[in-house]
């Protein structure tokens, strides 16, 4: 089991920005290329299993309302990125999200193996 520690994502990943599409995409591939070198320099390599729980905590940068299912749909690069640093799908992944209480502007990911 390891922890990974990510940047909260942009705005322009928030499915209610309504941003052009290549404004959106752009943001998507600098964000998974970040949540991807943040997992490698925290220590993250390829998972000798074939599937894994992940538990995102977030921790907003503000006590302002935000939505679960937003924060879920914000984080979709993100997930792609670390999937690309452990060698493991996201398909393969059995996923839980909450909120953790404080702000902070931060996303705590717990990754634990199951075993076969």
């Amino acid at each position: 089991m390891f922890n990974i520690i990510l940047p909260w994502p942009s705005i322009i990943l928030s499915p209610n920005a309504r941003k052009h599409w290549a404004v959106i995409a752009k943001e998507k591939k600098i964000y998974r290329e970040t949540c991807y070198y943040q997992a490698k320099a925290q220590g993250a390599t390829q998972l000798d299993c074939d599937k894994i729980n992940v538990n995102f905590l977030f921790s907003p940068p503000s006590k302002r309302r935000i939505d679960l299912d937003n924060c879920i749909a914000r984080i979709k690069s993100g997930i792609d990125g670390i999937a690309d640093a452990i060698k493991i799908d996201d398909s393969n992944w059995k996923m839980a999200f909450e909120f953790s209480g404080n702000t902070g502007g931060f996303i705590e990911v717990k990754i634990c193996s199951i075993k076969n």
